[in-house]
């Protein structure tokens, strides 16, 4: 199949001294970038004609991005909200023969999240569903009699009576309830229960007919246990259940093929199910009788998600390569993939309608995070415009991907930013930022993140690279691997040859080098200022620094056991592997002015860690600052705590790299 190329604005990077006084682009402030709306859950219609997305727009008076469901034409014409509930809504889908949209909202008194259903030709939403613990991940049936939707059991009335006394002591861990599937009668509303026990339903997808359905049943509900779920295959009522899977790796995005003889599904695992390996894509029958399979065993990028085309003689997916995510097709017949989509961009929120023929999803560049596209056979269309006017408004930067090579001669990428107007030959202060997982990569897109503010920061005159280092997905399994058996390997190694290939180029000024990064991008952040004394300024956000202690601190542990070869707690544990890749073992060779940054609630990379970063820091001389945000997990939501974050950092950053002073900004 011809390959598709959406079509971005060329880049084009003038002389600093040949820029218009008249150029009416301005500077992004943090304000205007922490402004930069959200495009995402787009919905197709039963006929194609339109579609229904969500739309977020800050709210500072609510201090937080509210999002709220917009309607479209699928030609991109008479976009409009159609809701505007407080609390904003979520989950749009339209009813089977297209007479009705169906959202998630808490509105009054609804405990949780409930369906409500609105009128396709106007009215407002009523609400549909009333379960007592709320309602999440809801899927109509084909026929349009249904609403299946998975709840959290109810606790039992002595459990509720001893919370009303505040008689609440938990065990930890063990303070969860197990979460079911239940379907609903769209006429009366009436609730069944579909499936019951110790054990919780993590996802599910009804077949095409609406007779069977595909489920990834887990132990419980917690992220640590994800790993030990199964698929499974079962009727639509919720019996005749048939175990597909008996593995130590977590599936996830399984799908019935048309005929439903066959599912797919995608794990981060390789054909054996060892662990740790780019994202696959799978192959099983669907009665049980066989062996998943992997039918592209020579991909080397990680498949995101799945799903079967309308004959079900080929399968549609999207993946990350490298530094972009495309859409591929892989075709059962002659075990080949092709790649349908390319270019400078990346795609989210990819959905397919067999029944339209149509693909759904948004295109990030360097110019926007990712309006709506649609492709109208065999070409890319775009349908929304959110977007349009940051590059008609601001002086945004340029953006490429460059390359390499890592000191022991592996090729490794990352994406450059430079800022508008760029004078070639200039030697600007970098910030180096490193991304998180670690299994991800950084990718083309203009990123809207509090921890990824790249626009603000070429605003104020700094350069960014952002390495796909050793560790990263969309390289093959070899390079991700390299992590395996010890964290900081050749990751810390790549990260700095790519500071010192932009040093030889002319690009950064070596007397003015800032690191950065979140989660892994903090962990990367401990390590390196330990590694070396050139970064004039740091700043570690949620950041690990003593990995026996995080091992049990975090709320998962899956993805680190392979790193280290085992837990710390074992008989002959690898504890000098743990705690040679500890930060904290070299943190008396920091010099550099470092802050720590983290969410008080944040069970991913809890605050130990970096009360232990801050402690040790502070105790030897070093120049410092712990800053935790209250009520905030390990993605802050709270806009005011997101503001903080970036001004902190810029004067930090200023300080001691620019040694300038820095003017914060207010809202």
């Amino acid at each position: 199949m011809k390959r598709l190329y959406f079509l971005l604005l060329s880049i084009t990077v003038f002389p600093a001294n040949t820029l218009s006084a008249q150029d009416a682009k301005k500077v992004m402030s943090i304000i205007d970038f922490l402004n930069i709306p959200g495009v995402s859950s787009p919905a197709l219609a039963p006929d194609g004609t339109e579609l229904v997305y969500l739309f977020s727009e800050s709210d500072w008076e609510a201090n937080r991005q509210v999002p709220h469901l917009w309607r479209v034409n699928l030609n991109g014409e008479d976009p409009r909200q159609i809701t505007y509930g407080e609390k904003g809504e979520s989950s749009p889908a339209w009813s089977p023969d297209g007479t009705h949209i169906s959202f998630l909202a808490q509105r009054g008194d609804s405990k949780g999240n409930q369906i409500f259903l609105m009128r396709a030709d106007g009215g407002e939403g009523r609400q549909l569903s009333d379960h007592k613990t709320g309602v999440s991940s809801y899927e109509w049936s084909p026929d349009g009699q249904y609403i299946y939707f998975l709840a959290s059991d109810t606790l039992s009335s002595e459990k509720e009576a001893a919370l009303k006394k505040k008689n609440d002591v938990y065990a930890y861990d063990e303070n969860y309830t197990q979460r079911h599937l239940w379907r609903m009668e769209v006429a009366g509303g009436k609730e069944e229960r579909l499936t019951e026990g110790d054990f919780s339903i993590a996802n599910y997808n009804l077949s095409r007919d609406g007779k069977k359905m595909v489920v990834h049943r887990a132990p419980n509900p917690l992220f640590d246990n994800y790993s030990d779920s199964e698929v499974w295959v079962m009727n639509a009522d919720g019996s005749g259940g048939v175990k597909l899977t008996d593995n130590a790796v977590g599936e996830s995005g399984a799908i019935l093929s048309p005929d439903g003889s066959q599912v797919a599904f995608v794990t981060f695992a390789n054909e054996n199910f060892d662990f740790y390996y780019n994202d696959k894509l799978f192959l099983i029958k669907s009665d049980g009788s066989g062996q998943a399979t992997v039918p592209m065993k020579s991909f080397a990028g990680e498949v995101n998600g799945a799903e079967w085309s309308a004959d079900g003689q080929s399968i549609f997916f999207t993946a990350n390569i490298g530094s972009s995510v495309q859409l591929f097709e892989y075709k059962l017949s002659s075990k080949k993939w092709t790649q349908l989509t390319e270019g400078k961009s990346s795609l989210g929120n990819w959905r397919y309608y067999p029944k339209q023929g149509k693909h759904l999803m948004s295109v990030g560049h360097a110019k926007s995070p990712g309006d709506l596209f649609h492709l109208d056979n065999g070409s890319p269309r775009q349908i929304t415009h959110h977007y349009d006017y940051l590059d008609e408004q601001y002086q945004l930067p340029s953006q490429e991907v460059i390359s390499w090579k890592g000191e022991d001669g592996v090729e490794v990428e990352g994406i450059l930013y430079l800022p508008y107007g760029y004078e070639q030959g200039q030697r600007l202060p970098l910030v180096v930022q490193t991304h998180g997982g670690p299994a991800s990569s950084d990718k083309y897109g203009m990123s809207r993140s509090f921890t990824r503010f790249n626009a603000v920061l070429t605003g104020q005159g700094y350069a960014v690279l952002q390495p796909n280092y050793r560790g990263s997905t969309g390289y093959g399994d070899d390079f991700l691997r390299d992590m395996v058996g010890g964290y900081f390997r050749q990751s810390h190694l790549d990260v700095m040859a790519g500071v010192d290939h932009l040093i030889k180029e002319g690009i950064a000024d070596p007397d003015r080098l800032v690191k950065m990064g979140w989660s892994a991008g903090g962990h990367m952040t401990n390590k390196i200022v330990t590694f070396t004394d050139r970064f004039k300024a740091a700043s570690s956000g949620a950041g690990a620094v003593n990995w026996m202690g995080m091992y049990a601190q975090s709320d998962v542990r899956t993805y680190r056991t392979p790193w280290f070869g085992g837990t710390p707690w074992q008989k002959d544990a690898p504890i000098d592997v743990y705690w040679d890749n500890s930060p904290l073992k070299d943190i008396h060779k920091v010099t550099t002015p470092t802050l720590v940054v983290v969410g008080e609630s944040d069970p991913r990379v809890p605050l130990p860690q970096s009360v232990e970063m801050y402690r040790a820091m502070r105790t030897n001389g070093v120049p410092t600052h712990l800053y935790v945000a209250p009520r905030e997990p390990h993605g802050w939501q709270e806009l005011q705590h997101r503001l903080f974050k970036i001004n902190v950092e810029l004067e930090w950053f200023a300080k001691y790299a620019l040694e300038k002073e820095y003017e914060w900004e207010k809202k």
